[in-house]
């Protein structure tokens, strides 16, 4: 009798990169234990931007099969998005979760993707990450509800709902009308 684990029945990520223009960190999140030391990690992260350097995945998304994983990779300005799964995962699933983190962070940095804004919005891209994947389980690839969450996260907890606009107010009653019905 064959024992399938959760993995082998939920496609999962196994990290989301995004580099910068010369293949250094601007945010990482590992989901996978392929990688167990932070100097393994960072070999991965420079072999994986040396091999896509020449590609121009500036339109569309590119595909590369590298050290026995998928990599679904595009490139904005200074920045490169990288998205990795294993090599028996659903491409087009790893293209969706790159489309949304990469159209999440266009939301949330208002068109202006490079590099100094990312950096100066580090909190709302680690945010964004934590909407896409959980512990390598992918939870959501439409970019406007990551950016959505995003945004509420990232507001004062504590203002009172006059403060806050009508549209955050009903996302966030969307959410918890969301949240009762799944219970």
């Amino acid at each position: 009798m064959m024992h399938l684990s959760s993995n082998d029945l939920c496609p999962t990520v196994k990290n989301i990169l995004l580099l910068d223009s010369e293949g250094k960190r601007v945010a990482v999140k590992y989901f996978s234990d392929d990688w167990p030391t932070n100097n393994s990690k960072l070999a991965f992260e420079k072999a994986v931007f040396a091999k896509t350097l020449r590609t121009n995945a500036r339109m569309e998304a590119e595909i590369v099969t590298f050290q026995e994983h998928i990599v679904v990779y595009k490139f904005v300005q200074d920045l490169h998005f990288f998205v990795t799964g294993g090599d028996d995962e659903n491409e087009l699933l790893l293209a969706a979760v790159l489309q949304g983190f990469f159209d999440a962070i266009t939301l949330l940095l208002r068109n202006n993707v490079d590099k100094r804004e990312a950096l100066e919005n580090l909190d709302l891209i680690f945010l964004c990450l934590d909407e896409i994947v959980d512990r390598g389980m992918i939870l959501e690839t439409d970019a406007s509800l990551i950016a959505g969450k995003v945004a509420i996260h990232s507001m004062d907890a504590g203002a009172p709902l006059a403060e806050q606009t009508i549209s955050q107010a009903l996302a966030t009653a969307r959410e918890h009308l969301t949240r009762t019905l799944l219970k």
